[in-house]
């Protein structure tokens, strides 16, 4: 059944265009169906990354050219299912980050998925340097 839902109904509209309406019972077990707001509103807070732009690759960005140790876990992996990674910040994507050894010269490209938690030895920048406006067309995507 397109659309169904136990809790509510879902009310299609073109694509991506359908509003979700949760079931409320009244009186005599009839539903009737209760808009709601789909979409939050969102605060920023001053001195943070907005919500929207507080991605763990956007503060790797950010941190480019630090230090950093990276713990990760490789689930089914007999010869090392949990390593650490500690290099230089040398960039990030979605769905990577790229870390060079200062020692060896090794450059390493981790996917996120493996990622637990990053650390640092030093402060880490979390707030873009916003231009005029609140801009950032200054900054590139990757």
């Amino acid at each position: 059944m397109q659309g169904y839902n136990p809790y509510g109904q879902y009310y299609g509209g073109g694509q991506g265009q359908g509003q979700y309406y949760p079931s409320q019972q009244q009186g005599g077990g009839m539903q009737v169906p209760q808009p709601t707001n789909a979409k939050a509103p969102s605060q920023n807070v001053q001195g943070m990354l907005p919500m929207e732009e507080s991605y763990i690759e956007n503060i790797l960005r950010l941190n480019k050219g630090k230090v950093a140790t990276v713990y990760t876990t490789f689930e089914n992996n007999k010869e090392w299912n949990a390593k650490i990674f500690k290099g230089i910040i040398e960039a990030a994507g979605r769905d990577h980050i790229i870390l060079s050894d200062p020692e060896t010269g090794t450059r390493y490209l981790i996917p996120m998925i493996y990622l637990d938690y990053i650390t640092f030895d030093e402060e880490i920048e979390y707030e873009y340097p916003y231009g005029a406006g609140g801009s950032m067309q200054g900054y590139s995507q990757r």
